[in-house]
């Protein structure tokens, strides 16, 4: 029986500005988004009933019943899927790896159908599905629904870190004590070289770190740890958190770095990356 094999990257928001709060308590946000060359893989076969079979060696806590997005992707198509979802991604960490999984669930049971097609509902599922389905640098406002691909931005070296902390999203805007904060500018300047998108990421904010801290201050001390990195020019909170990210020049000083933090940090979820 045919199989398709899908990819799902982690998502980095290198900027996350909160702009504001709906009546209906969803908060507005502005973005800068790039994707990891790093993720989950998916594995979907056409079946009588749908399933997910949770592997990986970060499968332990994850849910394989319906709760799960990747299984509630599926259920938005005609055809039931049997699953399997190689875990690579920490869960409740910042890097969308839900949402990331249910757009590869989408992808791929289209691509089984032999379609472009993705079902309605489907982005309803959750505020980062839109941009996970496009899986390339961009910018997303509102509540995930405005998504706008950005042309041009240089591939980026990075070091992952994550300190073994999950956070629950909604957790970290109940703690946020302004839901009212400057956008990014209208229109972003030319960034198409490293070091100038870097110098402008640095002039920017997570707005859900100061919360993200008080919830969890073993962030503080990644983002101290990766700061002291030899070759680190930038270092930030992704999404809600607990994950965080270095930027560096080179992929040579990125790679070299998390060897080093993984010797110092044995404990904590460490990769070197590049983001598009």
């Amino acid at each position: 029986m045919k199989a398709v094999k899908v990819f799902a990257p982690a998502k980095v928001n290198l900027t996350l500005h909160v702009t504001g709060q709906r009546a209906d308590g969803y908060h507005l946000l502005d973005s800068l988004v790039m994707f990891a060359n790093i993720g989950d893989r998916l594995t979907l076969t056409a079946a009588a009933a749908p399933s997910l079979q949770v592997t990986g060696p970060m499968a332990e806590g994850v849910p394989a019943g319906a709760e799960n997005l990747a299984l509630r992707a599926a259920a938005l198509f005609d055809q039931p899927a049997a699953i399997t979802l190689s875990k690579h991604l920490p869960m409740a960490a910042g890097l969308g790896g839900g949402s990331s999984d249910a757009a590869a669930v989408a992808l791929g049971l289209a691509q089984l159908a032999g379609s472009r097609d993705l079902p309605e509902g489907l982005t309803a599922l959750g505020a980062d599905i839109r941009i996970c389905l496009m899986r390339r640098a961009a910018r997303m406002r509102g509540i995930g629904e405005e998504v706008t691909p950005l042309a041009g931005l240089p591939p980026l070296a990075a070091v992952l870190a994550n300190p073994g902390v999950s956070l629950a999203t909604p957790d970290v805007f109940k703690a946020l004590e302004s839901k009212q904060n400057p956008p990014m500018p209208r229109k972003l300047p030319p960034l198409r070289q490293p070091d100038a998108l870097i110098r402008w990421l640095a002039a920017q904010r997570n707005d859900l770190e100061a919360p993200a801290i008080a919830l969890a201050p073993e962030i503080a001390a990644t983002l101290e740890a990766l700061a002291a990195l030899p070759g680190a020019v930038l270092a930030r909170m992704s999404g809600s958190g607990a994950t965080c990210f270095a930027l560096f020049r080179s992929r040579e000083e990125a790679r070299e770095a998390a060897q080093r933090l993984s010797t110092e940090r044995p404990g904590w979820w460490i990769r070197p990356v590049t983001l598009t």
